[in-house]
């Protein structure tokens, strides 16, 4: 068990370095002047320069990916003679000293995601740290909403096969699997927050906190995560629809449900006690991936719905060629999406003992 989880460990840091390595190269080679964008329209040769030299862009590539892989690593080498150097002292970095060998000092600190371009040297963390929360509220509610209508609607799907009702459902989730999220945005939005406003009270565009009419207070408007829940929950509603009714399809088969139907057991009794539990494994893959990538794919919904998340975050930055505060972002959602999987295989173990032995 020790060796499975330290190979998976290990595994998940070689992919995250290679995600580093992708998503630095990725955006570095944009289109695009990060320099000139944060000087806006006052360009000077010498402001250009001083920006720079600053940030670093006027080193060799690979020298800046070196350097960024320092700022990310949490044991890292220092020199006095470095920029990052001064950083230790300013405090910029927390950290512990391990070894000082006089010309290069290795620290133990936590991973530095640098300053945002154009948010006045704020830090990615902050940034990240003020947006992410919004982001996992969204993708919470809108996986909540999936596992539970997805689950319910699959048992009745299996329980009713072949039947008007199990067609009607299958029809329903097939759609809703094969309509991108921006569209059912625009669409829900348009209609719900605007035709049918009057009815149902929901707005186009709104992000879970709102500013009082005096600007005194902020105040939670749970009324705005209805929408863009509902919408980022579609695809992985059809998804957990199909594989729910497909999977207790497949337990009913088996020889233990038979036997519990010979037992005189309802319906209801055979699902709750032995065929749920059983046909839970491929749901589970399901709502691990679909929970991970709606980190991802929550960009779409955020922006169109206003929604004040990680999503609309970076389609900010893109806007702006705010390259920390993207590749921040991407590296935080892939560290997420490695963490969630880890976790999904524990959870094969207690679902299926099988999988815990092998």
């Amino acid at each position: 068990m020790l060796k499975n989880l330290i190979y998976k460990l290990g595994y998940a840091l070689f992919t995250l370095y290679g995600v580093v390595t992708v998503i630095f190269f990725l955006f570095t080679v944009l289109p695009g002047d990060p320099a000139r964008m944060m000087l806006d329209q006052n360009e000077d040769p010498e402001q250009l320069a001083i920006i720079k030299q600053k940030y670093g862009f006027d080193k060799p590539l690979i020298t800046q990916y070196f350097y960024y892989l320092n700022d990310l690593s949490p044991v890292s080498l220092h020199s006095p003679s470095e920029k990052d150097y001064t950083y230790l002292q300013e405090g910029k970095y927390n950290h512990v000293k391990l070894i000082d060998f006089g010309s290069v000092l290795l620290v133990l600190k936590a991973p530095y995601l640098r300053e945002s371009f154009q948010k006045s040297g704020k830090p990615v963390t902050q940034v990240i740290g003020d947006t992410l929360p919004n982001t996992m509220v969204l993708a919470v509610s809108a996986i909540f909403i999936a596992i539970i209508l997805g689950i319910a609607l699959g048992v009745v799907s299996a329980n009713y096969q072949d039947t008007w009702l199990d067609k009607a459902i299958q029809v329903l989730s097939t759609l809703g699997m094969s309509v991108p999220s921006f569209f059912s945005a625009i669409l829900f939005a348009w209609l719900f927050g605007f035709v049918l406003h009057e009815y149902t009270g929901l707005n186009m565009t709104g992000s879970l906190y709102a500013m009082d009419d005096y600007g005194e207070g902020i105040y939670i408007q749970w009324k705005n995560i209805i929408l863009p829940a509902i919408v980022l929950g579609i695809r992985p509603l059809g998804v957990v629809i199909q594989l729910m009714r497909n999977s207790l399809l497949e337990v009913y088969n088996q020889d233990y449900i038979r036997t519990a139907r010979a037992k005189g057991l309802s319906t209801m009794q055979i699902v709750s006690r032995h065929a749920l539990k059983n046909a839970m494994n491929p749901v589970v893959t399901a709502v691990s991936g679909w929970f991970a990538s709606m980190l991802a794919g929550a960009v779409f919904v955020e922006y169109i719905f206003g929604w004040n998340g990680l999503g609309k975050e970076i389609v900010d930055a893109l806007n702006t060629l705010d390259l920390p505060i993207i590749t921040g972002a991407v590296l935080v959602i892939a560290t997420m999406f490695i963490i969630i999987n880890i976790l999904v295989d524990l959870v094969y173990g207690w679902l299926d003992p099988k999988v815990r032995v092998s």
